[in-house]
């Protein structure tokens, strides 16, 4: 392994806010959107487009943020030093990684898919199955799952603390610190990805008053969308395009998986068996595969799933309570096809940051994750960690 004090040599923290904050009192990054001067209410997903945005989480300092850019693709947190967040989190998939299923330590399949990461500052569950409700507590879960990075508290943080660069820039990033902390190195991973704004699309344009941003082929999307027939809006509520609740839709499995209960699980309840947090849909176009375990392999089978007729896909003898807004639209097929160009109208990369070309560990950066093996496609048990 070459040398990291040498591959680390001139890395250095950023002083300045990454683009769309504005640099407060106290080193303090603040968010700066035009959403923030509308006062409409965000949950009337079926009113006007300007539409205010929820809570959200900011205040990070300039260094916190920029420590956990490096920490979020350096493969140091896991334990066999192969896989980074970066890994299952990748910028030029949406922040997902483009599987079905992803990929865990040593090569594992795992039961569900990787979520995108973009504005999860405005979000309060975490999880396909919303078992989390911070950015902090959310990082522990692929950081010490053993199927996904299988660390240990104890052996992370002495391996960051014997590492001379990490023990700098967490000097920097927390002045007046000694040794590293697990609570340091969640918030950084949490200032990171709080960071992660996508609300520069050319819907947001249109939204903020150019009218010009949107073709009729588009704007005739937003409107079926919009609509009280499809009534898509109702859960993919803008300007976020989520309403952060779980639903249960009765997405099916992949062939030969056994039914994902989800949020059951979670909140100890039946009636939300089968229930799954409402994704965003921003960036959407380049998180394919799509679901909690990628079955739609297109945006458009995905669109058409729910024209399909409520609890069609349900697996005889399972109950379910499906949600109230699944029912059956009977959209036409060009009207499926308007949904899907109003959806790409979503997509914004404006901020999205720069990958590392080196990192404090002197590990390669986005270090291929093993391929998934046969043998262990069906090795999760039901019961394992999931995303």
């Amino acid at each position: 392994m070459i040398n990291s004090l040498i591959l680390a040599a001139g890395i250095s923290l950023s002083s300045h806010c990454p683009a769309g904050f504005e640099k407060a009192e106290s080193n303090r990054c603040e968010l700066r959107t035009v959403y923030q001067f509308y006062d409409s209410l965000q949950n009337r997903g079926v009113g006007g487009t300007q539409t205010s945005l929820p809570k959200h989480v900011d205040g990070y300092s300039p260094q916190q943020i920029d420590l956990g850019r490096y920490l979020f693709f350096d493969p140091i947190l896991s334990a066999n030093q192969v896989q980074s967040c970066a890994s299952c989190h990748q910028p030029d998939k949406g922040f997902s990684d483009g599987h079905g299923r992803s990929v865990g330590f040593d090569g594992k399949l795992l039961p569900r898919s990787a979520p995108s990461l973009w504005n999860s500052a405005f979000l309060d569950r975490f999880f396909w199955d919303g078992r989390a409700k911070t950015l902090e507590e959310q990082a522990k879960g692929p950081l010490y799952a053993p199927e996904e990075m299988n660390n240990k508290p104890e052996e992370l943080l002495e391996r960051l603390n014997q590492n001379k660069e990490y023990q700098r820039l967490f000097r920097a990033a927390f002045p007046g610190s000694i040794a590293i902390e697990e609570s340091q190195l969640l918030t950084v991973l949490a200032a990171f990805q709080a960071s992660l704004i996508s609300l520069n699309s050319r819907y947001d344009r249109y939204a903020h008053g150019d009218h010009k941003a949107l073709n009729s082929e588009e704007i005739a999307g937003m409107n079926v969308f919009r609509s009280f027939v499809a009534r898509c809006s109702e859960c993919h509520t803008p300007p976020l395009f989520t309403n952060n609740q779980i639903a249960v839709i009765g997405t099916p499995e992949p062939e030969g998986m056994a039914l994902d209960i989800g949020a059951e699980k979670t909140f100890n309840s039946s009636v939300l068996k089968g229930g799954f947090k409402v994704p965003t849909l921003r960036n959407i176009e380049f998180t394919a595969p799509y679901m909690h375990s990628g079955v739609f392999p297109s945006l458009r089978e995905a669109t058409e799933f729910y024209n399909k007729g409520r609890g069609h896909a349900v697996p005889n003898g399972v109950e379910m309570q499906i949600h109230w807004h699944i029912w059956e639209p009977n959209l036409k097929e060009e009207e499926l096809d308007l949904i899907v160009s109003f959806m790409k109208t979503l997509s914004d990369e404006t901020f999205k940051p720069k990958t590392p070309k080196q990192l404090p560990s002197g590990l390669p950066v986005l270090a291929d994750v093993p391929a998934a093996s046969k043998e262990s496609k069906d090795s999760i048990p039901q019961t394992a960690m999931r995303r």
